[in-house]
């Protein structure tokens, strides 16, 4: 596996197509690392597929993303009612894929597991609350025993809860996959004050941008837009992130319907992290290959 440099750039991806097609797609891009999103399922033969075309590739796999089926974003309802570990419907299977995306992990040598877990309810005492917070206790201790870390996506939650829930979780491998379009998608929070506070706990961040939900309609998700044309601010982005000592990758996130727009935003996106890196006195002298 290829040593990384600090914030380097690299790109999300998913498992569903062709590892070589789609390894070469990105090495086309100018980068050679990312984060892997597991949609489908995971066979023997598959894994080692990935692995293989990896290795060929010379590719590093960061992190091991976890989605599950049956999950919705279409609004702020749907994905409390079908995201991530908080269905109780879904729960133990869920569990189970989160081990098995480790599995994954482990195997491609990423460094972590992360996913969406859901809305984190506010109240403590709460029965979701609860077994959401033991079993991400559990599948730490699992990632752990892989010498991976776990990394739950923001968002969902104002910073302040979501840090409150790492505390109570109490897992040294636990932490975040700081996402500051989410923040704004769903209307949680600033995401450069959310940064500030759970700057400790990040492991990962995902370079994406969107706009803030429409007002009035308490039900509405915020559009994801193409770096560099949301709210997010990239530069501003990126001096946080340098002032609170990070140093870790930088994964390009677009989710686009039409794979060639997909492309030419990913390309837009790392021409211009490249070029906002070097107006940051901090990390003028970052490599960027």
């Amino acid at each position: 596996m290829a040593k990384l440099q600090p914030f380097e750039i690299g790109v999300i991806f998913w498992a569903g197509r062709d590892p070589k097609e789609t390894l070469s797609e990105l090495t086309a891009l100018g980068v050679r690392s990312g984060q892997i999103g597991i949609p489908g399922d995971l066979d023997t033969a598959l894994v080692e597929r990935w692995k293989n075309a990896l290795d060929d590739a010379g590719f590093t796999v960061y992190t091991a993303v976890a989605a599950f089926e049956g999950e919705s974003y279409a609004d702020a309802p749907t994905v409390q009612q079908t995201v991530g570990f908080i269905p109780p419907a879904t729960r133990d299977a869920r569990e189970k894929r989160m081990k098995e995306v480790a599995d994954f992990g482990a195997r491609v040598g990423a460094r972590g597991i992360a996913t969406h877990i859901g809305f984190v309810p506010e109240d403590v005492s709460a029965p979701d609350y609860i077994s959401v917070r033991d079993l991400v206790r559990r599948v730490c201790d699992y990632a752990a025993k892989l010498n991976l870390t776990f990394a739950l996506e923001t968002g969902q939650e104002r910073a302040e809860v979501l840090l409150r829930f790492i505390r109570d979780v109490d897992c040294g491998n636990l932490g975040i996959n700081f996402d500051p379009a989410n923040m704004i998608l769903y209307g949680t929070g600033d995401p450069i004050e959310a940064l500030r506070a759970l700057a400790p706990h990040v492991l990962s961040v995902h370079c994406k941008d969107g706009d803030w939900p429409p007002p009035g309609d308490p039900n509405a998700l915020g559009e994801e837009r193409p770096l560099g044309a949301g709210a997010v601010g990239v530069e501003r982005f990126l001096r946080e992130l340098a002032r609170v000592g990070y140093r870790g990758p930088l994964v390009i996130e677009r989710e686009a319907k039409d794979p060639a727009e997909r492309l030419r935003d990913l390309s837009h996106a790392v021409t211009l992290l490249r070029a906002t890196l070097q107006k940051i006195p901090d990390l003028a002298g970052v490599r960027q290959q």
